[in-house]
């Protein structure tokens, strides 16, 4: 087993390997426009999993999956010389399917916030259905306790019938 900071430094540099040979080498015309997103490579060193993207339709997904597959050789001997490995990890590619989810989410966001347009244009025309606050203040609470104050130095009953004093 490797430490993990080595295993992570390995996986940037075969990403950056993979990318140059897709660059530069792979000259296959099924290879569409794609992108290598991430590598994750394995604590024994013995797989790395390369993630890519591909720019275009499903056609074109298909026709640079079977492009890479067709050039897993060619990169995996490539990748073993410019990292120095003593055994090469095997390549395998994978469509990741990050970008479909970040544009399923930004869908969603969309269409949140078209309902939240439309949920503020009827709290425009909306009316209150009780009082427009219904919270008591403390100023309030002053007032009311000054009228009770000034109704007992009247000397007016309660409710209860006794002047000045809580019921019981």
């Amino acid at each position: 087993m490797t430490d993990a900071a080595r295993a992570r430094k390995i996986a940037d540099r075969i990403r950056q390997v993979v990318a140059e040979m897709l660059e530069r080498r792979i000259k296959d015309p099924r290879l569409g426009f794609v992108t290598v997103t991430d590598v994750r490579i394995t604590a024994d060193l013995s797989d790395a999993t390369v993630y890519y993207t591909v720019f275009g339709s499903e056609a074109e997904r298909a026709d640079s999956a079977s492009a890479l597959e067709s050039a897993k050789g060619l990169i995996r001997s490539e990748v073993g010389r410019q990292t120095g490995l003593r055994h090469t990890p095997t390549v395998t590619f994978t469509h990741d399917p990050l970008p479909d989810s970040a544009r399923h989410l930004d869908d969603l966001f969309a269409a949140a916030r078209a309902r939240d347009e439309e949920i503020a244009k009827r709290r425009e025309k909306a009316q209150y259905a009780g009082e427009a606050d219904p919270y008591r203040r403390p100023e309030e609470d002053l007032e009311d306790t000054e009228d009770l104050e000034g109704a007992e130095a009247e000397g007016t009953e309660g409710a209860d019938g006794a002047a000045g004093r809580p019921a019981t």
